[in-house]
C-alpha cells in the first residue's frame, strides 16, 4: 500500500513529506484543475501536480492507497447541526428510508399507524413509564391534508409523555400527557398552538409554541447533539458523506459548550473541523457579540467559531414560512415571523458592526425580501467590504432578489435537497407549479453571479454533499417530477458549491475548499469520478472516506 520514495532536492523543510497518488485529483482550483499527486507536510498541502512536481521538495514517502480512487477537496457542509448525531438517541419516524451514523438502514413509515407502531415498539424498551418518549423526522405533508393529533399519539401511551419532532424541526406533535407536562391547554394563548373546532389543542405545536415542551424534556433534541456520543455520531455521518468541515448552526457558545467541544475536536481521531454558529435564540439576554468574540479567541484548527445565525421565518412544508403574494397554494394563512419585522435590523446591527458574518434563515420569499431590505439598510449606514452575509435556505428567491443580493455582496446557501424530499408536496400543496419550478434556484444564482453553496440542513435531510450536488444538477423530486429544468447547473458548478462555494460563505476559503498549496490537507476520497459518471448517477458515487490534515479516515461500513 505504501512504499518509500526518495526525491533529491536541496532545502527540504523539516517534517515528513507524504505524497498521495490518486487516479485523478480534482482540485477546484481553476488555475490548476487536475493533478495526480499531492504532497502533504505538517497537515498542509505542500505541492500539487504530477510526481515530478512533488519530487521537487525532497525526500518523501509515497502513499499509493488511493491510486485507484479520486480525490476532491474535503466537502464543506455549510448548513448542518450536531443534532444529526444526537437525534439517533430517539425514535426515527420519518417518511423516507434513512441510514443512521453506524450504517443501519431504517425503513420509512408510510402511515400514521406505522408511526404509532414504531413508537409503541420503542416504548417497550423503556423501563421508566414516566420518562418521555421522543421521536423525530415525522412529516405529515406526505400524508395529504390529514394532520396527526393527540388521538394518534395517545394510542402510544396515555400515561407516558410522547413528543414527535417534525422533519423540519419547526413543529412537533405531543400526546395529552406531554401537553399536560408542558402546561399547554385550551387556555394557553401562545401563537402556534393548533386547535380543533372546540378550541382544544390538537397536539401540533408550531415554532415558539414548542418551547414549553422543550423545557419539559430538558431540551433533549438539542442537548443530545452536544454530548460526546452525539458529536462522535455526527463525525461518523460526516465521514460517510466525505465531509471534512461542517457547521453547527444552533450553538449557544456557552463556556461549558466550548469546553466540551474543544475537548472532543482536540482528539486526533476526531475527523471533522467544526464551525459552530451562535444562535441568539439559544441564549436570550446574553451579550451575543461578546460571546462570539470570546469564542473566536479560543479557535483552533478544528474548532472555528465566528458565524452568527438569525432565524427569520419558519418552514414552507410546515406552513410557517413567510410567503409573498399570492401566499400558499392551498389557501393556508401565511406563516410566522421568528423575528418581528420591525426588529430585524436592530437585532442584526450589533453583529454587523462587530465585523461578524450573519447567516439568516429565510425559507419563504417574503422572509428573503425582509432580510435583503434589513441588510441593505445596514450596509448603507455601516458599509463593510467582504462581509459575506449569507441567506440560508433562500428557497423561493426570484431573479430580482438574486440581483439585489449580488449588488449588496450577499451570498446564498440553497437547500437543494428540498427539491427531492418536498418538491412534490410544494408542487401540489404549498407553492404550486410556477413557484416550485424556481425553488432553490441554483441556475439563477449562477447566472446572476451570486456566490452560493448548497446544503443538507442535517438532520433535516441526510448529511451527504454528493446527494445535494445531484439534486442541484438533476432537480428530480422523489416522485420523479422534473422541477425547473432551466435551474439545473453543471456537475462542475455543483461540486464547487459543496467545496469552495461553501468555504467562501464561511470565510474559510483561504484554508479549505480546494486543493492548493498552503491549505489544509483535507480530501474527500471517492471510488468513482464524479465528472465521468452520468449526471443522474452522481448521488451513487461511493465515498471511501476522507483525509483530514493528511490523516486518512475510512468511513464506517454497515455491519
Amino acid at each position: 500500500m505504501t512504499s518509500p520514495l526518495l526525491f533529491a532536492s536541496p532545502g527540504r523543510p523539516p517534517g515528513e513529506i507524504v505524497v498521495f497518488r490518486a487516479r485523478r485529483i480534482l482540485t477546484m482550483n481553476p488555475a490548476q484543475p487536475e493533478a495526480t499527486h499531492v504532497a502533504v507536510q505538517d497537515g498542509r498541502i505542500l505541492a500539487v501536480g504530477d510526481g515530478e512536481t512533488a519530487a521537487a521538495w525532497g525526500p518523501a514517502r509515497l502513499d499509493e492507497r488511493f491510486a485507484d480512487q479520486v480525490l476532491l477537496p474535503g466537502f464543506v457542509e455549510g448548513h448542518s447541526h450536531l443534532m444529526e448525531g444526537g437525534v439517533w438517541d430517539f425514535v426515527y419516524c420519518g417518511y423516507h428510508d434513512r441510514r443512521d451514523p453506524g450504517g443501519r438502514l431504517w425503513p420509512g413509515l408510510k402511515s400514521f399507524a406505522a408511526v404509532v407502531e414504531r413508537l409503541r415498539q420503542a416504548q417497550a424498551d423503556q423501563a421508566d413509564p414516566q420518562a418521555p418518549l421522543l421521536g423525530w423526522g415525522f412529516d405529515p405533508i406526505h400524508f395529504g391534508t390529514a394532520r396527526m393529533t393527540v388521538a394518534e399519539l395517545d394510542q402510544v401511551s396515555r400515561e407516558r409523555p410522547v413528543a414527535v419532532m417534525h422533519a423540519n424541526f419547526h413543529l412537533l406533535n405531543a400526546n395529552r400527557a406531554m401537553l399536560a407536562r408542558a402546561g399547554i391547554d385550551r387556555h394557553c394563548e401562545a401563537e402556534g398552538v393548533a386547535r380543533d373546532a372546540t378550541g382544544e389543542p390538537t397536539g401540533e405545536l408550531q415554532e415558539t409554541a414548542m418551547f414549553p415542551v422543550f423545557r419539559a424534556i430538558d431540551n433533549a433534541f438539542y442537548e443530545a447533539g452536544q454530548t460526546v456520543r452525539g458529536a462522535w455520531n455526527f463525525a461518523r455521518a460526516a465521514l460517510q458523506g466525505g465531509v471534512t468541515t461542517a457547521t453547527d448552526l444552533v450553538s449557544d457558545l456557552a463556556p461549558e459548550t466550548l469546553d466540551r467541544l474543544h475537548a472532543i475536536t482536540a482528539d486526533p481521531a476526531y475527523p471533522v473541523r467544526l464551525v459552530p454558529a451562535f444562535l441568539p435564540l439559544r441564549a436570550p439576554g446574553v451579550d451575543g457579540v461578546a460571546r462570539v468574540l470570546d469564542a473566536r479567541r479560543r479557535n483552533t484548527a478544528k474548532f472555528l467559531a465566528g458565524p452568527v445565525k438569525v432565524v427569520v421565518d419558519g418552514s414552507i412544508q410546515g406552513f410557517t414560512g413567510r410567503l409573498k403574494w399570492p401566499g400558499y397554494y392551498n389557501g393556508r394563512e401565511n406563516g410566522l415571523w421568528l423575528v418581528p419585522p420591525s426588529q430585524l435590523r436592530e437585532q442584526l446591527e450589533p453583529y454587523h458592526r462587530a465585523g461578524l458574518t450573519l447567516h439568516l434563515h429565510v425559507n419563504g420569499d417574503e422572509a428573503s425580501e425582509l432580510a435583503i431590505e434589513a441588510l441593505e439598510e445596514l450596509l448603507a449606514a455601516h458599509p463593510r467590504p467582504d462581509h459575506r452575509h449569507t441567506l440560508q435556505h433562500c428557497q423561493m428567491a426570484d431573479a430580482a432578489q438574486f440581483r439585489r443580493m449580488k449588488a449588496l455582496g450577499l451570498c446564498a446557501n440553497l437547500f437543494a435537497n428540498h427539491l427531492y424530499y418536498w418538491g412534490d408536496a410544494h408542487f401540489e400543496q404549498t407553492l404550486g407549479p410556477d413557484r416550485t419550478r424556481r425553488l432553490d434556484a441554483c441556475g439563477t444564482a449562477l447566472r446572476e453571479g451570486v456566490p452560493f453553496s448548497i446544503h443538507s440542513d442535517a438532520p433535516i435531510t441526510p448529511l451527504a454533499p454528493l446527494f445535494s450536488a445531484w439534486c442541484a444538477v438533476n432537480r428530480i423530486s422523489h416522485g420523479g417530477r422534473l422541477l425547473g429544468p432551466d435551474e439545473r447547473i453543471p456537475v462542475t458548478a455543483a461540486l464547487r458549491a459543496i467545496t469552495l462555494g461553501a468555504a467562501y460563505t464561511l470565510k474559510l476559503d483561504h484554508l479549505v475548499g480546494s486543493i492548493e498549496v498552503g491549505k489544509w490537507a483535507d480530501f474527500a476520497v471517492l471510488d468513482d469520478d464524479p465528472l465521468t459518471v452520468a449526471p443522474h448517477r452522481l448521488k451513487d458515487v461511493p465515498v471511501w472516506g476522507t483525509v483530514l490534515a493528511g490523516q486518512p479516515f475510512p468511513a464506517p461500513r454497515p455491519a
